[in-house]
């Protein structure tokens, strides 16, 4: 358990000081779809771990904790905050410590214990999300991040309206290939 967030705390370390951060941001491809789900990652090993502690908070916490962790996670995907975490030292500072305390914890904490049905809405506004984000990538005549070209960007919007079909054919085909029982354990 300990090496896990031992394990994701060096991660951490290696985006926010160390050599990887620099290297994931420079592509739109591996700055969104790298390093940004890594940093959340870290926080989902640190939030398992606090998960044991606080058990009896969890279940008036739920709802609020995936709310703010839709909103941060959405506040990351603008092209203009995206930009900003590149030129400046707060904002990139303040992407280092958001993602994995903002959404990375409260997914851990909140995740398995939110109704299947709470469970389905998020996942479907996070495909609602990526459809979104993919169309503007691709079809924005202008960069949105000055920071990158214009064909990266578009390679990203590509990808992202890729990964929302990815995720919904495997979402539905758990609900049409999978009992109604192991549907509620499952996340």
């Amino acid at each position: 358990m300990y090496r896990g967030i031992v394990t994701a705390f060096a991660v951490w370390l290696l985006i926010a000081v160390g050599p990887a951060g620099p290297y994931l941001e420079a592509s739109l491809l591996k700055h969104v779809l790298v390093e940004i789900p890594l940093l959340i990652i870290t926080g989902i090993f640190a939030g398992n771990l606090l998960k044991a502690r606080i058990a009896g908070v969890l279940i008036v916490i739920s709802i609020p904790a995936i709310l703010l962790a839709c909103f941060t996670l959405a506040f990351w995907m603008i092209p203009r905050w995206l930009d900003a975490s590149l030129g400046n030292e707060f904002t990139a500072c303040m992407k280092y410590l958001s993602l994995p305390l903002l959404v990375g914890i409260p997914l851990a904490l909140s995740w398995q214990i939110l109704h299947p049905v709470a469970r389905g809405v998020v996942k479907i506004e996070f495909l609602a999300m990526l459809f979104r984000l993919g169309w503007i990538y691709l079809v924005s005549p202008d960069r949105l991040c000055n920071n990158y070209l214009l064909g990266e960007q578009q390679q990203l919007g590509y990808m992202l309206i890729v990964l929302g079909f990815a995720f919904g054919i495997t979402w539905l085909s758990q609900v049409f290939f999978m009992s109604p029982k192991s549907l509620q354990s499952t996340g």
